[in-house]
């Protein structure tokens, strides 16, 4: 079994959150449980080894989806109480984490403010517990500082990045689980029901994955 540490108290509104989509499991597909199963094994694989497991998720502007997955698994460790992961995200291209996504995990229960909320491309100090630092969201190309450049697993988290990124340099494992992109609702009466939608989504196969790291050898 992954090294594991007391479960994390989250904010009392997560933690409701989590058990809803715990409840979904039976929601994910076969063919979306062997891709998430991947990264299980990737994190259980570095703890028998040792060593952290960095996780770098991936979209073309990291603005959106790879910033809810990478608070998501970060949270979803926390939860299982696995000590080694670390999460990270980036993008083929830098520009700004997306306000909307913000939101979105605020409707969650994550408490979140803008630490340079005047810059074209602001850092938003994300918490899901008052203990512990807080995940630092800001857009940035995937491979650069503070995202590893070596030893890590990339997580393409859609198509385009996908396509654009084809390798990923230094990284141990890369792996495509694609996310439909929030930003089709953008300006629209339907915007933050799906941006909801995509956190429910992204949560949910988070907290499955790290459900089996929690398991013993998983395979």
């Amino acid at each position: 079994m992954t090294t594991t540490s007391t479960r994390a108290e989250l904010y009392p509104e997560i933690a409701k959150f989590v058990e809803q989509r715990k409840a979904e499991f039976g929601e994910i597909s076969d063919e979306r449980k062997a891709q998430l199963k991947q990264l299980a094994v990737y994190i259980q694989k570095c703890d028998s080894q040792g060593k952290p497991a960095k996780l770098t998720f991936v979209c073309t502007h990291n603005s959106r989806r790879s910033h809810f997955t990478q608070v998501w698994a970060q949270t979803a460790a926390s939860h299982y109480g696995i000590k080694n992961v670390v999460s990270f995200s980036g993008g083929t291209e830098a520009t700004a984490c997306n306000p909307r996504t913000i939101a979105a995990l605020k409707r969650s229960g994550f408490k979140a403010d803008a630490t340079s909320p005047s810059d074209a491309n602001p850092h938003y100090s994300v918490r899901f517990q008052d203990s512990g630092e807080p995940i630092t969201c800001f857009s940035k190309v995937y491979n650069d500082a503070p995202n590893p450049t070596s030893g890590y697993c990339a997580i393409m988290t859609c198509s385009q990045a996908d396509k654009a990124c084809p390798t990923a340099p230094g990284c141990d494992l890369r792996v495509a689980i694609p996310y439909d992109d929030p930003k089709v609702s953008d300006g629209t009466p339907s915007e933050s029901a799906t941006y909801d939608k995509r956190g429910e989504q992204i949560a949910r196969e988070m907290l499955y994955v790290m459900s089996l790291v929690h398991q013993p050898n998983v395979k």
